[in-house]
């Protein structure tokens, strides 16, 4: 029987009531912990940072854009800075300042503006800002004599990915317009840059040497000059020149198939176990997928769904760990939840559920999730949204950890 009232203090003697002790007095009390959380090993990204920056042997700009690709940007870039990296790259103005405001002093590669952006924080912050047009260093160069100082620019080219940069038709008067605006000491052009497709990689390189070849010529002599990404840093050597950006292999995931370099994922994603159904034979589970099962089964739910970042797309593909098992999760993957199939083995309340982790102790991986969803691992790891909170182990907790699980 359901009593409705409208008195608070009355509805809770009645629960009291007609709720028997059994010796704890409130499940809080006895909560495992949070229900979802992402935990990240500090210590893999600065081994990861380590190992990439010895296989390709020049500086490495750690990539720490889109909030670190979820990890969190200020403690991704304060690892990799401790472990080896020279450099750190984002995409948007905002992430730069948000870095130097987190104390973070080594150089900064800031590369996605408009146009008609208000260049000056950046100046001011000793950012290097990314030019691919005319007009973006035209822009930079008035925010500079505003400012009445040196502003640090890289150029971009695009050598045949189609993303920001200037084209090769472009270049030669984009380069003599950098020269002109250097000799007047509004600008100084510290690199030049591209992006490249690691299976294209020797084209990319070969239009990338044209146009330092052009640049050189024309009297710009920047310092650092680079195109490879993780991939290419690490699988093709002519694409290395002063620096490598490492980006998804700094989280772990190895870029070049086929080739393990040691490379340990940094992200685990955990849920547990918040209730358990029952569903009959034949009963339709959800109006999306027709019933087929002929017999009774359980199902765990787990209080994670797509607005924490978990993919629909790979609803009842994707595959979870429990008890060091794994278990298929059930129908579609929820705003706020999911649900897996407790199978033979079963499942309890208060089960922990891992999504993914480093794939050592069999649990999924990252990139197994990109399989399931049809999608890549960067997009999974930067959907892992701040609803999930997030755990930091140093070196030590991050052994104590894997001792545990051991």
């Amino acid at each position: 029987m359901i009593l409705f009232v409208r008195n608070h203090r009355l509805l809770v003697t009645v629960l009291a009531h007609s709720i028997p002790t059994v010796g704890v007095m409130s499940p809080c009390v006895t909560q495992a912990g949070p229900v979802a959380e992402v935990t990240v090993d500090l210590a893999a990204i600065g081994r990861n940072t380590a190992v990439i920056a010895g296989e390709a042997g020049v500086p490495v700009m750690a990539v720490v854009t889109a909030d670190g690709f979820g990890h969190g940007m200020l403690p991704v870039a304060k690892a990799a800075l401790d472990h080896g990296a020279g450099w750190l790259g984002v995409a948007f103005a905002a992430e730069a300042l948000e870095l130097r405001a987190g104390g973070i002093t080594a150089p900064i590669l800031s590369w996605l503006h408009g146009h008609d952006q208000d260049f000056c924080g950046l100046i001011e912050a000793d950012v290097d800002i990314s030019a691919g047009s005319v007009e973006h260093l035209v822009g930079i160069a008035a925010c500079a004599s505003q400012l009445g100082v040196t502003a640090k620019v890289q150029l971009k080219i695009d050598t045949g990915l189609g993303r920001g940069g200037c084209t090769p038709a472009e270049w030669p008067s984009f380069v003599l317009l950098a020269r002109r605006l250097e000799r007047e000491g509004l600008v100084l052009i510290r690199g030049i840059w591209s992006d490249l497709v690691a299976d294209d990689a020797a084209e990319h390189v070969a239009r990338f040497e044209r146009a330092l070849a052009y640049a050189g010529t024309s009297g710009l002599r920047p310092q650092w000059c680079h195109v490879a990404n993780s991939a290419a840093g690490l699988g093709v050597p002519a694409s290395r020149f002063d620096l490598v950006r490492a980006g998804i292999g700094l989280y772990g995931v190895e870029p070049v198939e086929g080739r393990d370099v040691g490379l340990r994922g940094a992200m685990t994603v955990t849920g547990r176990i918040v209730g358990l159904k029952e569903s009959r034979p034949g009963a339709e589970a959800c109006r999306d997928f027709p019933a087929t099962s002929t017999r009774s089964r359980t199902r765990g739910l787990v209080p994670l769904g797509f607005a924490h970042g978990i993919p629909r797309a790979a609803s009842r593909r994707a595959q979870v760990q429990i008890g060091g098992r794994r278990h298929r999760t059930a129908d579609w993957i929820m705003m706020d939840q999911f649900a897996v199939e407790a199978g033979a083995h079963g499942v309890a309340l208060g089960d922990e559920v891992v999504l993914f982790g480093p794939g050592d102790r069999g649990e999924p991986t990252v990139s197994d999730w990109a399989r399931w969803a049809g999608t890549v691992p960067h997009e999974i790891f930067a959907g892992i949204g701040s609803r999930i909170p997030r755990r930091y182990l140093s070196d030590v907790e991050a052994e104590l950890v894997s001792a545990a699980r051991a």
